[in-house]
C-alpha cells in the first residue's frame, strides 16, 4: 500500500487555513513483526521443593554430548543472523538461573549455553503496533546537509501479550519540511542491566547497550515486576541544566497489569541509560512531561494526577514530585472527557507552546495546543478552541480506533515537526507553522 493511499487525520481548522497551519507528510512508520529481540524467558510457577526451573535444568543435564550438540545446532540455526550477541545472552541467562542447578554437578560451557537457551526467547516487540512517538535532535549531526536535521524518535512498540516496549527510529527532517525515515537496523538488542541504590535506598537501574552500530538497535523491554505489562509513552526531551550541560530525559509510564507509576530515564548518548522511579504524590499518575529547563532554579513538570485536568508542578528534585496547581480544564467538546499533554512544552519568544490532547465523544482523541506564560507557566495565555489534528474517516481503524496522539514535537526555526500515532497502530508526521498556530488560538 502506498503512503498516498493511507488516509491521514484531518487538520481541523478552516479550509483556507489548512496549508498555512500544518502539512501532513507522506512517510509513515509501521510495525515490523520481523524485528525481534532476544530476552529472558522467565518461568513463573516456581513452587514446591523442586521448582520448575530446576526440573528443566535437570532434563537438559540428562542429554549426552551428542544431544547437547544437536540442541545447540538447532538453536544456532534458528538465531543465526538475527541476534549478534546470542551466545553471550544465553550464557548470561545461565548465570541467572544456575542457582537452581543440582549441587555438585559440573556443567560445561556447551551445557550452560543450552540451559541458557531454554530460558531465553525471541520477542517481536512491535508486531502489533508502533506509535505514540516523541522526537529529539539526533546526537550525531555529522554528514547532514545544510538545512536538514537528523532526528531520533522514541516509540511505543506493542508485541505479544499486549506488552509495550520502548524502541527507537532515526530519520532526516529535510529543509523542505519533509521527513525521510531510515530503514532500522536488522538487529534489535536488549540491555545489559545493573542495579544500584541511592543513599536513601531508592533503586537505580543502569542499562548498557554495548557494541551497537545504530541507535535504532536498542530495545527497552519490561524487565521488572512494576513494568510487567509494559513501558509506555516515553516523553523524551533535550534538557539543558543551569550549568549549560545538556542530556536527554524522558518520563514514561510503567504498568504492571493493574497499577501504573511514573519513571524517569536519562541518557547522553542513547547507548547507556539510567532509569529511576518517581517518588511523591504523582508516582502513580500518567502523562508527566518535563520542561526542557529549570524555571527560577526549580524543575517543572506537567501532570494529570486526577486523570482529567492538566496540573503544573515544581520540584527541587527531578525524582520527587508533590502537590501542584491545576492550570487547564476541559473546555471544548473535543476534550470534555479529559485533557492531557502531548510531550514537553516548547520554548518560544512568546511563551511555552504546549501541544495537548483531548478526549471527546465516542472516545475520540484529538491533538490541540495552548500557550503558557514564559515566566509563570501556570498562566494560560491562549489556547486552541478546535483540534489541530483529529481522526479522519479512513484512518479511524486500528489497535484502538479514533485516536491521534503524540508524546513530543521538535521546533526548528518557526516550524514544528509533530509526529503522531494513528489509531494506536502506526506513526505519521506533520509539520505545523508556529505563527499560524499562534494566530489560530483564542
Amino acid at each position: 500500500m502506498t503512503a498516498e493511499a493511507v488516509a491521514s487525520p484531518r487538520l481541523a481548522v478552516d479550509d483556507d487555513q489548512n496549508e498555512a497551519l500544518a502539512r501532513r507528510q507522506p512517510d509513515l512508520l509501521r510495525p515490523d513483526p520481523t524485528r525481534t529481540v532476544l530476552r529472558p524467558f522467565i518461568i513463573e510457577d516456581e513452587t514446591g521443593d523442586c521448582p520448575r526451573t530446576r526440573r528443566v535444568i535437570e532434563r537438559v543435564l540428562t542429554l549426552d554430548l551428542e544431544g547437547v550438540q544437536r540442541g545447540l545446532d538447532a538453536v544456532n540455526d534458528a538465531l543465526d543472523g538475527r541476534h549478534p550477541h546470542a551466545e553471550e545472552t544465553m550464557l548470561s541467562r545461565y548465570e541467572e538461573v544456575k542457582k537452581f542447578a543440582p549441587k555438585g554437578v559440573k556443567i560445561d560451557r556447551d551445557q550452560a549455553k543450552l540451559i541458557g537457551a531454554y530460558f531465553s526467547e525471541e520477542f517481536s516487540f512491535e508486531s502489533a503496533a508502533l506509535f505514540n512517538p516523541s522526537v529529539v535532535r539526533h546526537p550525531d549531526q555529522s554528514g547532514v546537509e545544510e538545512g536538514d536535521t537528523r532526528i531520533l524518535l522514541s516509540l511505543r512498540g506493542i508485541g505479544e501479550g499486549h506488552i509495550s516496549s520502548l524502541t527507537f527510529r532515526c530519520a532526516i527532517w529535510k529543509k523542505d519540511g519533509t521527513v525521510e525515515t531510515y530503514k532500522p537496523s536488522d538487529f534489535a538488542i536488549g540491555p545489559r542491566i545493573e542495579r544500584s541504590e541511592t543513599d536513601n535506598n531508592q533503586l537505580v537501574v543502569h542499562l548498557m547497550f554495548e557494541d551497537i552500530k545504530d541507535l535504532s538497535e536498542p530495545v527497552i523491554y519490561p524487565f521488572m515486576p512494576s513494568q510487567g505489562r509494559g513501558l509506555e509513552d516515553c516523553r523524551l526531551v533535550e534538557f539543558t541544566d543551569d550549568d549549560g550541560k545538556t542530556e536527554y530525559r524522558g518520563t514514561y509510564t510503567a504498568f504492571d497489569g493493574s497499577d501504573v507509576r511514573q519513571g524517569l530515564l536519562r541518557t547522553s548518548d542513547f547507548r547507556t541509560y539510567e532509569m529511576r522511579g518517581v517518588q511523591g504524590d504523582h508516582y502513580s499518575g500518567k502523562g508527566m512531561a518535563l520542561f526542557p529547563r529549570r524555571i527560577d532554579g526549580r524543575y517543572v513538570m506537567l501532570s494529570r494526577q486526577d486523570n482529567e485536568n492538566l496540573f503544573l508542578v515544581y520540584s527541587d528534585d527531578p525524582y520527587n514530585w508533590n502537590g501542584g496547581e491545576k492550570i487547564i480544564e476541559p473546555e471544548w467538546p473535543w476534550e470534555f472527557i479529559q485533557i492531557g499533554n502531548c510531550g514537553s512544552p516548547i520554548e518560544l519568544d512568546e511563551g511555552w507552546l504546549l501541544i495537548t490532547h483531548g478526549v471527546g465523544a465516542a472516545r475520540n482523541y484529538c491533538v490541540g495546543a495552548c500557550l503558557l506564560d514564559k515566566h509563570d507557566p501556570s498562566k494560560v495565555l491562549k489556547r486552541m478552541s478546535r483540534p489541530v489534528l483529529e481522526p479522519l474517516q479512513g484512518s479511524r481503524d486500528g489497535y484502538v480506533p479514533n485516536v491521534v496522539y503524540s508524546c513530543g514535537a521538535l521546533l526548528r526555526g518557526r516550524t514544528l515537526l509533530l509526529p503522531y500515532g494513528v489509531a494506536d497502530n502506526y506513526t505519521a508526521f506533520s509539520t505545523v507553522d508556529v505563527d499560524a498556530l499562534l494566530a489560530a488560538m483564542e
